[in-house]
C-alpha cells in the first residue's frame, strides 16, 4: 500500500469513484492526470505526511537575540557613505531648481538641512539599506479527511488567528511543517477564494452555488458561503490602508467623498516586499560616454528635480493623478478617482496594473451642482470643492513633507523621509482645475493666450509666490479678491490644496501628457486638417489599399466613417498619415513641400518624444523636429485652414524638454496609465455593486480584491522561498533601451507538408524557386564559384518534389523588467500564405523584411529535408539540422538620400533583364517586417487591392512610422 494516502473502502474521494482495490486506487491516483478533484485529493495526502526541505533558505531563519533585541535605527534614504557625482553649483542649475521652490513662508530648506543629519547604520547590514528582520512562524500544517472534525475546526481557528509574514521566505514551523495558504487551509481554499473575489459571480450567487447539496462536500473547503469568505478576508489576510468616510457641505447640500491616508499608502508602497528590490533611495546622474558630456534620462531618480532636492533633503516623490471617468454608458454616472504613488518605485512598476504600484488614494465628490442655476457660479463651486477636499485629502503631506517621517521598508529598515509633491498627471482640463489657471491659458507657463502658437511662447514656469499673494487677498474682501486673481490670470479659489504644501511650485509639476496632448491632441488636429485639405475620398480610398503589417491597423473603410476616436486608433493613424498623402496635389496646383514638411516635423516629434530612453542628443533632435514645423505650420493659414495657433496643446510641446530633463522621460507620467487604472479600480467595482449608494460598496470590494491579490503575491513568495535554497538574488536595474533585442520564433510543426514545386510557383509566387534554391546550395558549398560555374551547375541541380513550408516568422523579446519568469512577447512577425480568396483578398497576401540595407518580400519559409543537407552539403557547409530558409523577391538598395520633403525612402522591386531578382536565405539573416506605401500618384488605382498591391504597385516608400524598431532603424 502507498505511504501517500489512506484506503477507504475502495473509493476514490476526488471523483468518488468506488471498487477499487488497494492497488487499484493507488494507480488510479498516480495516473488521474487530468482529474482537477483526484489530483487535489492525492496532494493533500501528500502534503499531510510529507516533511520539509533539511534545509531552510538563509532568509527564513529567525534573527539572532542580538539583533532581535536591537530595534532598527532610522536611516536616511540615502547611503551616506555611497560615493555618487554632485552637480556642479553653476548658474544654470541654480536657476533651474528655482522653478520648483515655492517662495511662500513654508518654502526653503535651511532648517531641515540643518538640523537633519544621517545617522549610522544599525548592526547586521544587508546589502545598501541595513535591516534586522524578524519573521513570524506560522503553525498551521496540510489536513487530510482522516483527521476527525474537531481537530480540523481548530486548526482552521489556528490558521485563521495566525499572523500574516510580509517575507519573500516560506512560513514554517519549528516542527518543519508548514501552511503557505495560511489563513485558508488547502490550496484549493485559497484558489476557489481568488476566483470568488477575482473573476467569480456576485456574492450571492456565490453562497448558492455552495449552499448546493454535495458540491461544498466535494469541494471540501474550509468555508460554507461568501459571508464567511468575507470574513476570513476581512480578518486575516494583508491590506492596504483603509479608506474612511468624509462629508462636505457646498450650498446646504452634503457630498460624500472617501478617502485614504496618504501617508500610510506611502507606507504601503515601501513595505510591500515585491518593491523591495526595486525601490530607489537616491537620484543618480547617467552618462553614454566617458567625457560625462551626453547625459541620459529615463526613471524620475535620474533626472534633475530629485538630484537637486537630494542635496537640501532626502525625499519619497508624490505623483498624483486625476480624472473623471463613466461608470454607465447611458445614464451618464461618474466617477471621480485619485490615485498615488511613488517616484521610489521604476517606471516599469507604476505603468503596470498587475503591479500594484500605484493606489486608489480617494474618490472625490463626482455631483454636478445641477441645483445652481448660475453656469459661473456652478464652475467656481465646483472648483472649490475639488481644492477643499483635496486639501483635507493631503494635509498629512503639510507635515510629514517638511519633518519628515520614519518609512519601513520590507527588510525591516527604518529610513526617513520627505515626502514631496512632485508631479501632477492629468488632461488639460484637469491640469486648469489644479493650478486655478484659466481655459485657454497654459497652466505651466505665464505665456499669452493670443500668442501662444509661437515657437519661443514656452516660457519657465510661473513663479508662485505672486499667486499666492493674489489668493491672499481674500482677506480683503470678494472685491479686492477677484480683481487681483483676474490679474495673475487663475481663477477666484478662496484655497487652493497645493497653498500650504511645502517645498511646491504647483506650476512647475504639470508634466507632460502623450495621450491627450498628442494622440488626442496635436495628431488630432492634424488629421482634421489634412481632412479638410484633401478631402475624404481620396484619403479614404488609400487607406482602402494599404499593404498588410504587424505593427500596422488597416482602416479598411477609410478614416471619415470613424467616430469618436480613440488615443489608440489615432496613434494607428499617425502610422500611415505621411504615406497617405505625399502625392495628392494641393488645390490651384500649390507646392506641397511646406505641407509635407509640417506632417513630418509632427510625426517625428510624436515619436521621439515617447522615447523611453532620452539623451541630450535625442533632446536637441526633439527640438529641432518642434522648430521644423513652425516654421512650415503657415501653409495651413494660406490653405485657408487654420487661422492661428494659439491653443495650448501645441504650445505644450515647448515644455517637452523642460520637464523630461527634470522628471524624466514621458513614459513616467503617461495619462494613458491611468486610464488603464479606471477599469480595475473604479468600472469593475462599480459593476460589482447594486448601482445603489455604490461607494461603500465599491471601497469594500475593493479592499477585499487588493487583500486577495496581496495574499496571492504573498503565497507565490512563500512558495519560491520553499522550493528555493538561499536568499533571491537582488536584480540589477538594466537600463532601459530604444528597441529591445528580439529573437526569431518559428512553430515547431510546418504550417503545410508535402507541398509541390507547382504550388509553390503558383500560390507562393515562388516562380523561380528551383533556381534560386540551386544558386544558394551550391554557393554555399563552393564559395570561391564564379558566375559561370554557378549559372553551369543550376541546370543539372534537382530538389525534392515535395516541401515543407511556414507561413509565419515571429520576433519576440524578454521584458527585462517583468516580474518572475519572464514570457516571449511577440513583437513582430511575418506572413508568408498561399492565396486565397475573400471579399478583401484574392491574391497573394504580401509580407516583407529587410535586414540592415536590402528590403525584401518572402513568399515562402521553408526547410531542407535531412536527407538532402547531407546531400548537398559537406560536413564543413553543413547548415543545422532545423534551419529555416526564406524564399525573397529583392527590392531595389536604399538611396543615398531619402525624399527631399517627406524624408521616406523610395524603393522597386528590383528587375535584371525583365525578371524578378530572387534568392534564398536564412531566416536567422532577417531583420524585422517593414510597411511600404505604395506610390499612389495623384489618384489612386481603384483597381488596386489592399492584399494585391503589392503585386500591381512598381513603386514604394518605406514607412518609417510602424514601429520604434522601424523608426531607429532607419532615422
Amino acid at each position: 500500500m502507498d505511504s501517500y494516502f489512506t484506503y477507504t473502502n475502495g473509493t476514490c474521494e476526488g471523483c468518488l469513484k468506488v471498487g477499487f482495490t488497494e492497488t487499484g486506487l493507488s494507480q488510479h491516483l498516480r495516473r488521474s492526470k487530468r482529474s482537477t478533484l483526484c489530483l487535489a485529493y492525492y496532494d493533500r495526502y501528500i502534503a499531510s505526511l510529507a516533511q520539509p526541505p533539511s534545509t531552510a533558505s538563509s532568509r527564513s531563519q529567525s534573527p539572532s537575540p542580538q539583533a532581535a533585541a536591537s530595534p532598527p535605527t532610522p536611516l536616511p534614504l540615502f547611503d551616506p557613505d555611497l560615493d555618487l557625482e554632485m552637480m556642479d553649483d553653476d548658474d544654470k542649475d541654480e536657476e533651474y531648481i528655482e522653478h520648483f521652490e515655492s517662495d511662500s513662508e513654508d518654502g526653503g530648506f535651511t532648517d531641515l538641512e540643518d538640523d537633519w543629519e544621517p545617522e549610522p547604520e544599525p548592526q547586521g547590514h544587508v546589502g545598501g539599506g541595513g535591516s534586522t528582520a524578524s519573521h513570524v512562524r506560522n503553525t498551521d500544517a496540510y489536513f487530510g479527511p482522516s483527521v476527525s472534525p474537531e481537530a480540523r475546526r481548530a486548526a482552521e481557528e489556528r490558521a485563521a488567528g495566525s499572523v500574516l509574514s510580509q517575507t519573500t521566505s516560506a512560513a514554517q514551523n519549528d516542527d518543519g511543517n508548514a501552511n503557505i495558504y495560511a489563513p485558508f487551509v488547502l490550496q484549493m481554499d485559497r484558489e476557489i477564494a481568488k476566483w470568488a473575489k477575482l473573476h467569480g459571480p456576485g456574492s450571492t450567487a456565490f453562497s448558492d452555488l455552495l449552499g448546493i447539496d454535495g458540491v461544498r462536500k466535494r469541494l471540501d473547503i474550509s468555508y460554507s458561503s461568501s459571508i464567511q469568505l468575507n470574513a476570513i478576508i476581512d480578518d486575516h489576510l494583508p491590506t492596504r490602508p483603509q479608506f474612511s468616510r468624509h462629508e462636505v457641505i457646498v450650498g446646504e447640500e452634503a457630498f460624500e467623498f472617501y478617502a485614504r491616508d496618504p501617508i500610510e499608502c506611502i507606507k504601503a508602497l515601501f513595505a510591500d516586499p515585491e518593491f523591495l528590490d526595486d525601490l530607489v533611495f537616491q537620484p543618480e546622474r547617467h552618462y553614454l560616454d566617458k567625457a560625462k558630456k551626453v547625459r541620459a534620462y529615463h526613471d524620475m531618480h535620474t533626472a534633475k528635480w530629485w538630484w537637486k532636492r537630494q542635496r537640501k533633503a532626502t525625499v519619497i516623490p508624490i505623483i498624483i493623478s486625476s480624472d473623471k471617468t463613466q461608470l454607465t454608458t447611458f445614464h451618464g454616472k461618474v466617477a471621480y478617482p485619485v490615485y498615488i504613488t511613488i517616484g521610489n518605485l521604476p517606471k516599469h512598476i507604476r505603468r503596470k496594473p498587475s503591479r500594484q504600484g500605484q493606489i486608489l488614494l480617494a474618490y472625490l465628490p463626482s455631483t454636478k451642482l445641477d441645483h445652481i442655476t448660475n453656469k459661473a457660479a456652478r464652475r467656481r463651486m465646483l472648483a472649490n470643492l475639488f481644492h477643499q477636499c483635496m486639501a483635507y485629502i493631503l494635509k498629512p503631506l503639510e507635515v510629514a513633507g517638511r519633518d519628515g517621517v520614519e518609512i519601513r521598508t520590507a527588510d525591516g529598515a527604518i529610513r526617513r523621509g520627505h515626502p514631496i509633491f512632485a508631479t501632477f498627471v492629468g488632461d488639460y482640463p484637469e491640469q486648469l482645475l489644479v493650478t486655478c489657471i484659466k481655459t485657454g491659458w497654459c497652466p505651466t507657463c505665464p505665456a499669452d493666450k493670443h500668442g501662444c502658437g509661437d515657437v519661443d511662447s514656452a516660457l519657465p514656469p510661473r513663479e508662485v509666490a505672486p499667486i499666492i499673494s493674489a489668493l491672499n487677498t481674500i482677506q480683503d474682501g470678494g472685491t479686492a479678491f477677484t480683481k487681483a486673481c483676474a490679474e495673475a490670470h487663475i481663477r477666484p479659489i478662496q484655497r487652493p490644496f497645493w497653498k500650504t504644501l511645502p517645498f511646491l511650485n504647483i506650476y512647475a509639476t504639470i508634466v507632460p501628457d502623450i495621450l491627450h496632448q498628442l494622440h488626442q491632441g496635436v495628431i488630432k488636429h492634424l488629421v482634421s486638417w489634412l481632412r479638410s485639405v484633401y478631402g475624404d475620398h481620396e484619403i479614404d480610398a488609400r487607406c482602402r489599399r494599404l499593404p498588410p503589417n504587424h505593427n500596422v491597423r488597416l482602416f479598411m473603410k477609410g478614416l471619415s466613417p470613424l467616430s469618436r476616436v480613440t488615443g489608440t486608433e489615432h496613434d494607428q493613424i499617425a502610422r500611415i498619415l505621411l504615406g497617405l498623402i505625399i502625392d495628392i496635389r494641393l488645390p490651384h496646383n500649390r507646392s506641397p513641400a511646406k505641407l509635407l514638411h509640417a506632417v513630418r516635423a509632427l510625426l517625428d516629434f510624436l515619436h521621439i518624444s515617447q522615447y523611453p530612453l532620452h539623451t541630450s542628443e535625442t533632446l536637441d533632435l526633439l527640438e529641432d523636429a518642434l522648430q521644423a514645423f513652425h516654421d512650415c505650420k503657415d501653409v495651413f493659414v494660406d490653405l485657408g485652414i487654420r487661422e492661428h495657433f494659439d491653443f495650448p496643446k501645441l504650445h505644450s510641446l515647448g515644455h517637452y524638454r523642460f520637464y523630461i530633463e527634470a522628471f524624466g522621460t514621458t513614459d513616467n507620467y503617461n495619462t494613458a496609465y491611468t486610464e488603464r487604472l479606471h477599469i480595475d479600480y473604479t468600472k469593475d467595482a462599480y459593476r460589482a455593486s447594486n448601482r445603489k449608494d455604490e461607494y461603500p460598496q465599491m471601497t469594500t470590494w475593493l479592499d477585499r480584491r487588493e487583500r486577495v491579490m496581496q495574499h496571492d503575491r504573498l503565497v507565490k513568495r512563500r512558495l519560491q522561498g520553499w522550493r528555493t535554497a538561499g536568499p533571491p538574488c537582488s536584480p540589477s536595474r538594466p537600463l532601459p533601451l530604444l528597441v529591445y533585442p528580439r529573437v526569431h520564433k518559428m512553430s515547431v510543426h510546418p504550417s503545410a507538408g508535402g507541398v509541390t514545386l507547382d504550388m509553390l510557383h503558383m500560390h507562393y509566387g515562388a516562380v523561380n524557386f528551383e533556381a534560386a534554391l540551386a544558386r544558394y546550395v551550391i554557393t554555399r558549398r563552393n564559395p570561391t564559384a564564379t558566375r559561370m560555374q554557378i549559372e553551369n551547375a543550376v541546370h543539372s541541380f534537382y530538389p525534392p518534389l515535395k516541401w515543407s513550408v511556414f507561413h509565419r516568422i515571429k520576433f519576440t523579446h524578454r521584458d527585462p523588467f517583468t516580474q518572475g519568469v519572464s514570457k516571449d512577447e511577440i513583437v513582430d512577425s511575418i506572413h508568408a500564405q498561399p492565396a486565397r480568396r475573400d471579399k478583401h483578398n484574392d491574391d497573394t497576401e504580401g509580407s516583407h523584411a529587410c535586414n540592415s540595407s536590402v528590403v525584401g518580400r518572402i513568399r515562402c519559409v521553408f526547410t531542407i529535408p535531412p536527407a538532402y543537407l547531407d546531400k548537398w552539403f559537406t560536413p564543413e557547409t553543413r547548415p543545422k539540422a532545423g534551419s529555416h530558409f526564406a524564399y525573397i523577391d529583392w527590392f531595389t538598395p536604399f538611396p543615398k538620400e531619402p525624399g527631399r520633403h517627406h524624408g521616406l525612402y523610395r524603393i522597386s522591386p528590383l528587375h535584371r533583364n525583365n525578371e524578378q531578382q530572387s534568392s534564398i536565405v536564412p531566416v536567422d539573416d532577417i531583420w524585422h517586417s517593414i510597411h511600404l506605401f505604395p506610390v499612389f500618384g495623384p489618384i489612386a488605382n481603384r483597381e488596386w487591392k489592399s492584399s494585391t498591391v503589392l503585386d500591381q504597385a512598381s513603386q514604394f516608400y518605406v514607412n518609417p512610422f510602424s514601429s520604434r524598431f522601424m523608426y531607429t532603424s532607419l532615422y
